[in-house]
């Protein structure tokens, strides 16, 4: 495994834009290289300290997911290897955690899907009885499985803040009925056949975001990263117990540190401990050789 890196600093190529997670740079007028940093984010600040072999982790489970998915919705993929668009001494940075993609026009909804109720769910659940202005039966417990998986989108926020969940309307209102409906069926397509394949390797996804790009001629592209652990809830289905809140196979051993921290969760954020730092690298590899084999 590489060194932990928690910035890329290419010179070779136009810096578009940094992330909580990616940092992004312009390979001609038509194409991105994305490199995903060992970065990490909690409570929308993003720490100091990297955790080794995320961003490989992140990067390597997006492309082994978009080629899964192949057959259902174009990808942003170019198949470009990102060490042929920098400069050799540069190659280090992008090796294993770097891809060459189409340039799209993003769609500014986070197409969430949920097949149990928890996090933001849960809590418009306890409220209302619903999610996104979709009813669900009464009596329903924490991280309990929906009778189906359902479509709760997000209004994407800026930097540094919440996405704030909307109902199918909003999307509707803001892309049109038939992007909007087209979103929504392949991502409860893409989560259905998810969800079967990782569960037959222990996983529960729990819930997932997707974000969507549009080509020059209007066709619909699965972009960005794709069943992470960072943009997904993986529960291991062992120690899955409804009434309660799973562990995850994320940032959770951060997360729970933080909160026992004197902190107001505005940045700078503590910094993390040797074993914290060495947990959360290891949740996320256990993800990978889970679902990856390797």
């Amino acid at each position: 495994m590489s060194a932990p890196l928690y910035q890329s600093t290419l010179r070779s190529l136009p810096l578009i834009a940094r992330g909580k997670v990616r940092d992004m740079y312009a390979v001609g007028d038509d194409k991105l290289l994305i490199v995903t940093t060992d970065r990490l984010s909690a409570f929308d600040v993003i720490l100091d300290d990297p955790i080794p072999g995320k961003g490989e982790v992140l990067n390597s489970l997006t492309n082994f997911w978009l080629g899964r998915l192949a057959g259902i919705i174009p990808n942003h993929l170019t198949g470009i290897d990102p060490e042929s668009v920098v400069e050799p001494a540069e190659r280090g940075q992008v090796a294993r955690r770097a891809v060459v993609v189409k340039r799209l026009k993003p769609v500014l909804v986070e197409a969430v899907v949920r097949g149990y109720l928890i996090g933001s769910g849960w809590k418009d659940y306890q409220q209302t009885g619903s999610v996104c202005g979709i009813r669900l039966p009464a009596g329903l417990l924490q991280a309990q499985k929906l009778p189906q998986p359902i479509f709760t989108p997000a209004a994407k926020a800026v930097l540094g803040s919440h996405d704030e969940n909307v109902d199918f309307e909003h999307v509707v209102r803001e892309v049109g009925p038939a992007l909007a409906e087209q979103i929504r069926d392949v991502s409860l397509r893409i989560y259905q056949l998810a969800s079967e394949y990782a569960a037959g390797r222990g996983i529960i996804i729990a819930d997932t975001k997707f974000e969507f790009g549009l080509d020059a001629k209007g066709v619909l592209h699965l972009m960005d990263e794709v069943l992470t652990p960072d943009s997904s809830r993986f529960w291991p289905a062992d120690a899955y117990v409804p009434g309660t809140s799973p562990p995850s196979f994320d940032k959770q051993f951060v997360r729970d540190w933080l909160e026992t921290q004197d902190w107001d969760k505005t940045a700078p954020a503590p910094r993390l401990p040797a074993d914290v730092l060495e947990r959360t690298a290891d949740k996320y590899r256990e993800a990978k050789v889970r679902l990856v084999g390797v």
